[in-house]
């Protein structure tokens, strides 16, 4: 009932500042609100061929000026996964970050240095968590394999053509407080940068729910490479994660995976871009049946593409994506399907809505 009354608050806190986006006393107010119709070939059990529901209804809030700053978000929100079955946005408000999935105090230390504290996005990898940040409906195969939100405290400083931030966070999560990230990005050109980030747990922790999978034990590295040049943008990525035994959790046997994508996108004129994704990936643990399984399986691999093309005038948006993750070397009914012997799986996805 809490949920509920959280997604109607914030549909009518956008339909009432519809048109009012802006500075209001210093906040910068913004949202949006979003649909989503969303068809797949090989549903996983309990899960099915269609769905059609709210996608985003969120309220942005930020103050960038001052001694005091700050960013929020407020509302429902749905992470669409490839290759992972359907959660209903209920569920997903409910079952991962809360009806408030980032807030944030920063507080500007000098020129170049800053101190944020409380929800804050990951430092790692090349895909925001939610969909209206990104270029594609759904996140990744790569993606999956990262922490999306923490809480903690971080240290951020640019100067000189580098900019650098470090960590001390809750991992995926986890309300545990022994995790370390940073992310360290080199500007070459006015087009172009490069980003070393990454991050590892140096505790262990049995603890496990939706928003902290296993992972939340795990080491991972990301090499990202941004290219912006005209209508065109280019960003290829690399990335290893390792997740060592831990018996407390389950994991009997270490496994980790190896992982590349590219992603582009280009402005096609009159409101219309074309967004492309993709990617290749493969977990360790093959000939070890008791490995952790970090993909579909111990030793499988995967790789998919998407196509996302997209409109955009004043306000509107609507996006169609087209996507397919194909599967080898996977377990036993870890592929798609009621009986998870499915290697593909296709989906078409729509979404349309406002900005303010």
């Amino acid at each position: 009932m809490m949920k509920s009354r959280v997604l109607s608050l914030t549909v009518v806190l956008a339909a009432g500042l519809w048109g009012q986006a802006g500075p209001v006393g210093g906040v910068r107010v913004s949202g949006v609100v979003s649909g989503l119709a969303w068809g797949q070939d090989l549903p996983a059990p309990g899960d099915s061929a269609a769905h059609v529901d709210l996608s985003n209804a969120m309220i942005l809030l930020s103050r960038t000026t001052g001694a005091v700053q700050f960013q929020a978000q407020v509302g429902a929100y749905n992470i669409p996964i490839l290759g992972a079955p359907y959660v209903t946005t209920a569920k997903t408000v409910r079952d991962l970050f809360g009806p408030v999935p980032v807030a944030y105090v920063k507080l500007p230390l000098g020129a170049h240095l800053s101190l944020e504290a409380g929800i804050l996005p990951s430092l790692i990898g090349a895909e925001s968590t939610f969909s209206f940040q990104n270029q594609n409906l759904e996140r990744g195969l790569l993606w999956n394999q990262e922490n999306d939100v923490n809480r903690g405290l971080q240290l951020d400083a640019a100067g000189g053509g580098w900019q650098a931030s470090v960590s001390w966070n809750d991992g995926y999560f986890s309300s545990r407080y022994s995790w370390i990230s940073a992310a360290l990005t080199r500007t070459l050109s006015g087009s172009q940068s490069v980003t070393v980030s990454g991050g590892g747990n140096w505790s262990h922790t049995a603890f496990r729910t939706l928003a902290t999978p296993v992972e939340n034990n795990s080491r991972l590295l990301d090499l990202v490479y941004n290219l912006t040049g005209g209508r065109w943008t280019l960003q290829p990525y690399m990335q290893w994660t390792q997740v060592p035994a831990n018996p407390a959790a389950g994991v009997r046997r270490g496994a980790g995976t190896w992982g590349a994508a590219a992603l582009g996108k280009s402005k096609l004129g009159r409101g219309w871009s074309v967004a492309v994704r993709w990617e290749a990936i493969r977990a360790g643990g093959a000939g070890h049946p008791d490995a952790v399984n970090l993909l579909y399986g111990p030793g499988s691999g995967a790789w998919s593409w998407t196509v996302t093309p997209g409109w955009q005038r004043q306000h509107y948006f609507a996006r169609l994506e087209a996507s397919e993750v194909l599967v080898d070397r996977m377990a036993p009914g870890g592929g798609f399907g009621r009986q998870g012997k499915g290697r593909r799986q296709a989906r078409i996805l729509v979404e349309a809505g406002i900005e303010f």
